[in-house]
């Protein structure tokens, strides 16, 4: 989230931001980690390397994992889990008792208005506590060495973009805490309907094993299709164009979605819990692994998978798609884009005005074509491609 920078102009020493003159509480919240950088950095200097990278790493989980509100779920079913106090014939409340819709909603949805209150703090507590410390540690502590670890080094959100997305962020804050509100006080007063359970054992120990691989294979190939489906044109133009707004995503961009999509993919995503049967920990592991690599994908960092995630694209992959628009639809899967010939070719230019995932073949190009797509291949890092290598090159 670095000021517009264009040529390699982040080379070299680095500038103090000129802070604008907006008086608004986003360009105040922008620039006041701008202005503290050298208190900042002085601070951080003193911090020993591998500690300062955990640091980082932890900051990044945690912030995938809150700032929606879905740690609210987890701790439900956790909570969940300690009442069933160990017992094998534990079973959930049904709602024989309750004689009316009003009585219905009340009872099952009780502290509702708390819970979202707390949920919404939270998710804004991180969203700009960690989120700003992700925004200073690499786009301004370490914005003249942009070449080391941006995915785009030459290219950089302006400052209206910025608070762009962080405002559509923000907004999508509050309707990702009220469906997670609703469900962690469904799920607390003793809800019925889902299939989460409590005991490993209560529906066999292959099924155990068997249920998270299936689970995230579900998950993420649906979140494929309906991504895939967004990139259509009507529902490109209406919704989906909002959060490719950000050619060069950031931490901040993950959220800055439209509120239709953003709450279709939630519930896309919630949908196993009340098909087929999920012991309470899976859930965990699942959603902390997705919405973790959810903000390593938009961080517009040269994060590589790691030798145990042999199915995880590099965060080239999803920055490519915000760089290119119509291809790589795939999130913490590339075989759904291999499978369906959408993933990224080197004789292929791709643009916002040309659909589908297929691209256009570079014969069938204009000269003027081919410029505009040569200076966007040249302006990926090679470092955040594999084996350090930008192969997409032409020339």
């Amino acid at each position: 989230m670095g000021r517009n920078v264009k040529n390699g102009s982040a080379k070299g020493k680095k500038k103090k931001p000129v802070v604008a003159s907006s008086t608004d509480l986003f360009s105040r919240y922008l620039f006041w980690t701008d202005n503290h950088g050298e208190s900042l950095e002085k601070l951080w200097s003193k911090v020993p390397a591998n500690i300062g990278q955990l640091i980082v790493t932890l900051a990044m989980f945690i912030f995938g994992l809150t700032v929606r509100g879905e740690w609210l779920l987890l701790a439900a079913y956790f909570a969940k889990y300690l009442q069933s106090g160990g017992d094998a014939n534990y079973k959930e409340e049904t709602d024989e008792l309750l004689d009316s819709f009003s009585s219905w909603i009340a009872f099952r949805f009780n502290g509702f208005t708390t819970v979202l209150i707390w949920s919404t703090i939270v998710s804004y507590l991180m969203y700009f506590g960690i989120g700003g410390f992700l925004h200073w540690y690499y786009y301004i502590n370490r914005r003249d060495k942009a070449n080391e670890w941006k995915c785009q080094p030459n290219n950089w959100l302006t400052p209206a973009l910025e608070r762009h997305e962080i405002m559509v962020g923000s907004l999508s804050l509050v309707f990702g805490s009220t469906i997670s509100a609703a469900f962690s006080t469904y799920i607390m007063n003793g809800g019925p309907g889902t299939k989460v359970y409590f005991q490993p054992g209560d529906f066999g120990y292959l099924w155990l094993a068997l249920q998270g691989p299936l689970i995230f294979l579900y998950q993420d190939y649906m979140t494929y299709i309906f991504h895939r489906v967004y990139h259509t044109p009507f529902l490109y133009k209406n919704f989906h164009k909002l959060h490719h707004t950000y050619k060069q995503p950031t931490a901040f961009s993950v959220t800055a979605i439209h509120p239709v999509e953003f709450v279709n993919m939630q519930l896309v995503l919630l949908l196993p819990i009340f098909i087929v049967p999920v012991y309470w920990f899976t859930l965990v592991v699942l959603f902390s692994y997705i919405y973790y690599h959810g903000i390593v994908d938009h961080s517009g960092i040269n994060f590589k998978r790691h030798w145990w995630q042999p199915w995880q694209p590099d965060c080239i992959f999803h920055d490519n798609h915000h760089q290119y628009f119509h291809v790589n639809f795939g999130f913490n899967m590339e075989i759904w884009d291999k499978l369906h010939g959408t993933m990224r070719r080197k004789d292929r230019i791709y643009r916002e005005d040309i659909y589908y995932g297929y691209g256009k073949k570079v014969e069938e190009a204009t000269e003027e074509e081919m410029k505009l797509d040569r200076e966007e291949r040249h302006n990926e890092n090679p470092l955040a491609h594999s084996e350090n290598k930008n192969d997409y090159l032409l020339d």
